[in-house]
């Protein structure tokens, strides 16, 4: 089945859009520029948009229990709070906020690996944050993916990595999806709560058909994947079945996620970031109204 009735949520040229999260507590969609240094948020019942400025380039950001959020920055896994996320100046459309929040910042964890960048993450059903990495030149065994806890101990699970990308979790938390962008697949892990094993493929994106990227777990278990070069979102079944094709006027796009108030509205970010002739829309935020249904993700509980 194919889908192809979006519209367009933020209209915003973000070099490399990311991380789409929708913050269920406030009510409003999170998402990343890397390449920009930016985490904005959108309200998609008042249109009000919010930005700030991150110091160094930002793979994810995800709310934190209690306010406030984490960030998987290049160096490492900070905490802003309460507060601290509305910051700095917008250039998306709609109403924005430019004020400053007493939140402040802290490292939680620092690793500072040259040549080294933080890339997606995803919070676990415990509360603790998984957070992948990947050099700027992409280059096979340069990334990692590691489980971050709430106190900020540290756990490496993957240090063969290429792109870290997508993460996510099935509806009974038994399984952990994964992908590390250039393998063309996605794979699939027994979870026990804490670990993964048994590390298995679920799909094979095919040649011609872009990479896969970020990824969203519906509460049917079904997988979606976001198909950077491919100008489309794909959803699998638990099974590895592709049953659902949502196609995009932009070549790049680069995560999804289930928002609104019900969970069913699908939010896609883009990227415009290596395009000589980039669409209008690339580096904006597409939502397909009514896609599906959601599971409401956790947020990090440190």
């Amino acid at each position: 089945m194919t889908y192809a009735s979006y519209e367009v949520a933020v209209l915003a040229e973000a070099a490399l859009g990311e991380g789409p999260t929708w913050d269920a507590d406030a009510q409003r969609l999170i998402w990343i520029d890397i390449l920009g240094s930016r985490v904005h948020t959108y309200d998609p019942v008042s249109g009000r948009s919010t930005v700030m400025a991150t110091e160094q380039h930002v793979g994810a950001a995800k709310p934190r229990v209690g306010g406030g959020l984490v960030v998987n920055l290049r160096d490492g896994v900070g905490l802003y709070g309460p507060g601290g996320e509305s910051t700095g100046a917008s250039g998306d459309s709609g109403a924005s906020d430019r004020s400053g929040g007493p939140g402040g910042f802290r490292w939680l964890w620092r690793e500072v690996v040259p040549g080294r960048r933080a890339n997606d993450a995803a919070v676990a059903p415990d509360g603790a944050l998984w957070a992948g990495t990947m050099r700027y030149d992409e280059a096979p065994g340069g990334g990692t993916l590691s489980r971050v806890a709430p106190d900020g101990t540290v756990e490496t699970v993957l240090d063969d990595v290429a792109v870290s990308n997508g993460t996510g979790w099935s509806p009974d938390g038994r399984l952990m999806y994964y992908i590390d962008s250039p393998t063309r697949r996605i794979d699939v892990f027994d979870f026990d709560g804490q670990r993964v094993g048994g590390r298995r493929e679920l799909a094979v994106i095919e040649e011609g058909a872009g990479f896969p990227d970020g990824l969203t777990v519906d509460a049917d278990g079904c997988v979606w994947v976001a198909l950077w070069d491919g100008g489309a979102v794909r959803r699998y079944t638990p099974d590895g079945k592709l049953d659902r094709v949502v196609e995009l006027p932009v070549p790049r796009p680069t995560a999804c996620a289930f928002g609104g108030a019900d969970l069913t509205d699908l939010y896609i970010t883009t990227a415009r970031t290596g395009l000589e002739a980039p669409h209008p829309l690339a580096g904006s935020v597409l939502v397909v109204p009514g896609a599906g249904k959601g599971l409401p993700q956790p947020a990090f509980a440190g």
